[in-house]
């Protein structure tokens, strides 16, 4: 039997969709739809601080305005904080341990303590709590995942292969902060296993996350995506990635057609001028059927010029 071929788009509510988002949801949608797969949608709202259901009606309205239909039922982050605390405790229970470090405390022990490498080396977490056993039912604590101290490649089908030690990388990483939230790097690796993920094509901003959820996935005993797809990312003239934190203005799906195309131009694929012309349904088509990544080939930036 041929395992099913599964893709997702896991936008995070915090606001609308913009055209940098655009053109992740068209490019893992065109690409899964490609191969005969389905394509899921995940709203991932385990940031309850940030994230909101207007944004998240939004993004579905939006999505489903463009032709963009994902397959099966929407599943919602916040639904599922018990899965994730479940396999915390019972999958990861023995390389966790709770932390009670503020960030005043940390600020003054990298003062005392300045990185030997310089000031690129990245800021990892020096285990001040390790081996203090604090109860993790405490209002102080947060809970730390040790990360596996080995080298680890994947091949990644745009960047190529991509080799990291997590552990010297990110460090002792939190996975549930002192409220109670989930952070993105468990919820989204646990997800992925348990929705049975093949494919994965995000933002290239998300690749240091890769083999640590990788990792996650193993120490879970839980299917790991066979191929991993990053996508450059699209900047304005300023220079800065579009983004939610920039203020990257909203999609305005009035003219599916002409978003559309734009996102597949900017993308690389095949496009004409008559597709402004055609619906979405007819445009989505043409891109599944002529659907090649080559163009985004080692590529961190798309080539945009956009205000």
């Amino acid at each position: 039997m041929t395992a099913a071929l599964i893709g997702r788009f896991a936008p995070s509510p915090t606001h609308h969709l913009h055209l940098g988002s655009l053109t992740t949801a068209v490019a893992s949608f065109c690409h899964i739809k490609s191969l005969g797969g389905q394509w899921l949608l995940r709203i991932e709202d385990v940031d309850f601080e940030r994230c909101k259901f207007e944004y998240a009606d939004s993004i579905l309205y939006d999505l489903d305005a463009l032709g963009l239909h994902w397959d099966g039922e929407v599943v919602y982050q916040s639904d599922r904080a018990a899965i994730y605390e479940a396999v915390l405790h019972e999958r990861l229970s023995q390389i966790s341990y709770a932390c009670h470090c503020s960030r005043k405390q940390l600020d003054a022990h990298r003062l005392s303590n300045p990185i030997p490498h310089g000031l690129n080396s990245p800021i990892i977490y020096p285990r001040l709590c390790l081996h203090k056993h604090h109860d993790w039912q405490h209002p102080d604590s947060k809970i730390r995942l040790q990360l596996p101290d080995v080298m680890t490649a994947f091949v990644d089908g745009i960047q190529g292969v991509i080799w990291d030690n997590p552990a010297k990388s990110l460090g002792d990483v939190v996975v549930k902060r002192q409220n109670q939230m989930f952070n993105y790097i468990l919820a989204c690796a646990i997800d992925d296993g348990l929705q049975g993920i093949t494919h994965i094509m995000r933002g290239i901003d998300i690749m240091p996350m890769t083999v640590a959820q990788i990792d996650i996935l193993k120490l879970c005993q839980l299917p790991v995506p066979s191929y991993f797809y990053h996508l450059p990312l699209l900047y304005g003239d300023n220079g800065q990635k579009l983004s939610k934190q920039n203020l990257a203005a909203p999609i305005d799906t009035t003219q599916p057609s002409a978003l559309l195309y734009q996102a597949l131009t900017l993308l690389g694929q095949d496009t004409t001028p008559e597709m402004l012309f055609a619906t979405p349904s007819e445009i989505l088509g043409h891109a599944i059927t002529h659907w090649d990544h080559t163009p985004l080939m080692h590529q961190h930036k798309l080539p945009s010029n956009i205000s």
